[in-house]
């Protein structure tokens, strides 16, 4: 199967940018006009979208659903962290992410005590003696809390907006700016933005009712 018909089972949507006036543009703009149609035919129920505008910056976007594993890996494989305690900490609550047992233990201890939730919006000034009055029914579940919570924390206590940089950073692996690129240039990062989508989203293709998938070994429908 082709790398573009399986666009839409791994990216929501694609969206294009170029200036219809531009030179710097022109990979884009012609990329687009010429694989539109194929790419459509394809990935029906996917929209690709031209956005233009003069002097816009030639570049393709897409949607990634990054998780807090992708962006701690990210803080740390880029040394995005400015202090080793921080990063040791990182590696801590990656630790726990990568735990199913603990998860498991940690969501469980959550309900010890009967009719009570300790994860109720607004706990903490409906109830602030909550703890408390079910500190021993909870005792597990309040010991896991507050090691991750403390972690978190510091993990997000660095100077100068560390960690807010470190998010918007990630979030810009959405886009590949194109400024003077050629059309297979383009189509290179078509398919990296479709590579990472395979690594971080989790979708189930919307396939209209007339398209049916066949793999070899399937029975005739």
């Amino acid at each position: 199967m082709s790398w573009k018909a399986s666009l839409s089972r791994h990216l929501s949507v694609v969206r294009f940018f170029g200036c219809p006036k531009s030179p710097a543009s022109r990979g884009v703009m012609g990329y687009y006009t010429k694989n539109y149609e194929e790419l459509k035919q394809l990935n029906p129920t996917m929209p690709l979208l031209l956005r233009c505008t003069d002097n816009a910056m030639p570049a393709i976007t897409t949607e990634l659903d990054f998780t807090t594993t992708h962006l701690l890996k990210y803080m740390l494989q880029n040394n995005k962290f400015a202090d080793e305690g921080r990063a040791d900490a990182a590696r801590k609550f990656l630790g726990y992410l990568s735990d199913d047992e603990l998860k498991k233990e940690y969501e469980v201890s959550r309900w010890n005590s009967p009719g009570f939730d300790p994860q109720r919006p607004f706990i903490e000034d409906s109830d602030p003696d909550w703890r408390a009055e079910h500190g021993d029914k909870l005792k597990r579940y309040i010991e896991i809390h507050d090691e991750l919570e403390a972690t978190w924390n510091e993990i997000k206590s660095g100077p100068d907006g560390e960690f807010a940089r470190a998010e918007n950073g990630l979030l810009m692996c959405q886009r590949v700016d194109l400024w003077c690129a050629g059309e297979g240039e383009v189509e290179a990062a078509l398919k990296h933005l479709l590579n990472l989508g395979r690594d971080v989203n989790d979708l189930e293709p919307d396939l209209p009712e007339y398209v049916t998938e066949f793999y070899p070994g399937a029975p005739d429908l």
